[in-house]
C-alpha cells in the first residue's frame, strides 16, 4: 500500500457495495462513492462520516466510460490518489433467454462487465505512474458455471473473469507493483433481488446458502490488502466451481434440475415495482446494504441452507446420472 488511504468503490449506494465501502473506512481509508443513486449515496456518506473518513458521493453511470473517468478525477481531487478501487456495479434480469429484451440484456452487459472493464481502466490510469495501488474486481460463482434465469449475469460475470485474466497477465508482463485481484461472491441478500428486472411474476431471491452483504466485504476488503490473486467465497461454492470446472456437462444438468425455482419466491410482485436497469432505484429512498433474506443468510451452515441438502444431493445424483448418459452417447456417435 501507499501512503494514501484513499479508495473508491463502484456499486457503493446499495449491497456489497455499500457494504465494502464502510468497511473499507473502518480501515483508516477515505471513501470515493460511485453509483447512481442519490439517496443510497447519501446514506452510504453518512455511515463513512460516522466512522471519521472522509466520504465524497460520485454519482456515475458505470457503463459511461468517460463518466467513470470524471469520477476518478474528481475522487483524486477530492480526496487524493487512489491506492485501492474495487468494482462491484451490477445489474441483471431474470428471465429466460427466449424472453429477454435485447435492450435489457445489453444493458446489464453494459453495467455489469463493460462497468468493471471502464472502472479498472480508470484505476490503472492513476495507478501504473505510482506504481502502487490494488483493484479488486467482484466476480461470482457464476462466473464459473452457468444458471438458467440468469444469461445476461452469467454472461457478464464469465466475461468479467476473462477481462481480468488478461488484463492481470499484462501487468505481470510488464513488471507492474499494481496489483489485480478478483473475489467471487455467493448469493448475498443484498436489494438486487427487488430491483432487478425480470420476466416473472414472482419476485427473484438469491439461491442458497446465502451470505450476509457483511461477510462479502470483509473478504473482498482483506483481499485489497494483502494481493492474493483471487478468492471464491463460500465452501459450497468452491464445491460447485470444482465441479464446473471438472465435469461442465454435470454443471448445466444440475443447474437445469436446481437453479430454477430456487430463484424464484412465492411472493408476487410488488405494485408499482421499479427495475433498475437504467434508472436508479435508491434515488429518492435509501435501501443499505441488505434485503429481506436476513433470516437465511447465514452460510453455509445456516439451517435453512442444511436442510436442502437431501434434495440437493438427489439432483446431484440425477444430474450425474444424465451426465454420464449424454458422454455414452456421444462416445458412441
Amino acid at each position: 500500500m501507499t501512503d494514501s488511504h484513499v479508495a473508491v468503490v463502484t456499486g457503493a449506494s446499495a449491497g456489497v457495495g455499500r457494504a465494502v465501502a464502510s468497511e473499507l473506512a473502518r480501515r483508516g481509508f477515505d471513501v470515493g462513492l460511485v453509483a447512481r443513486g442519490e439517496a443510497g449515496l447519501a446514506g452510504a456518506a453518512r455511515e463513512i462520516e460516522a466512522l471519521g473518513r472522509r466520504a465524497l458521493p460520485l454519482p456515475t453511470d458505470v457503463a459511461d466510460h468517460d463518466a467513470v473517468q470524471r469520477a476518478a478525477s474528481a475522487a483524486e481531487a477530492g480526496l487524493g490518489p487512489i491506492s485501492v478501487w474495487v468494482n462491484d456495479a451490477m445489474t441483471t434480469t431474470f428471465s429466460p433467454v427466449s424472453q429477454i429484451e435485447p435492450g435489457e440484456f445489453r444493458r446489464a452487459i453494459e453495467v455489469t462487465f463493460l462497468g468493471q472493464v471502464w472502472g479498472t481502466m480508470a484505476a490503472l490510469e492513476r495507478m501504473r505512474p505510482r506504481d502502487a495501488g490494488a483493484i479488486v474486481n467482484v466476480g461470482s460463482a457464476l462466473a464459473f458455471i452457468g444458471i438458467p434465469l440468469q444469461s445476461a449475469y452469467c454472461s457478464a460475470k464469465f466475461a468479467c473473469r476473462g477481462f481480468f485474466e488478461s488484463a492481470r497477465a499484462e501487468l505481470i508482463h510488464d513488471g507492474s507493483h499494481v496489483r489485480l485481484s478478483m473475489v467471487h461472491l455467493p448469493a448475498v441478500d443484498t436489494p438486487q433481488f427487488h430491483w432487478c428486472a425480470t420476466a416473472f411474476d414472482r419476485e427473484p431471491r438469491p439461491v442458497a446458502p446465502i451470505y450476509e452483504p457483511e461477510v462479502a466485504a470483509r473478504h473482498i476488503v482483506q483481499v485489497a490488502l494483502d494481493g492474493r490473486r483471487a478468492k471464491i467465497l463460500g465452501s459450497w461454492n468452491k464445491l460447485l466451481v470444482t465441479a464446473a470446472r471438472l465435469a461442465p456437462g454435470f454443471g448445466n444438468q444440475y443447474a437445469a434440475l436446481a437453479a430454477w425455482d430456487s430463484q424464484l419466491t412465492d411472493e408476487p410482485l410488488r405494485p408499482g415495482r421499479r427495475a433498475n436497469l437504467c434508472a436508479p432505484v435508491d434515488d429518492t429512498t435509501d435501501h443499505g446494504a441488505r434485503d429481506g433474506f436476513g433470516d437465511e443468510a447465514g452460510g453455509f451452515l445456516d439451517p435453512s441452507f442444511l436442510r436442502t441438502l437431501p434434495d440437493a444431493g438427489r439432483k446431484a445424483g440425477i444430474a450425474a446420472a444424465r451426465t454420464l448418459r449424454e458422454k455414452l452417447r456421444s462416445s458412441r456417435g
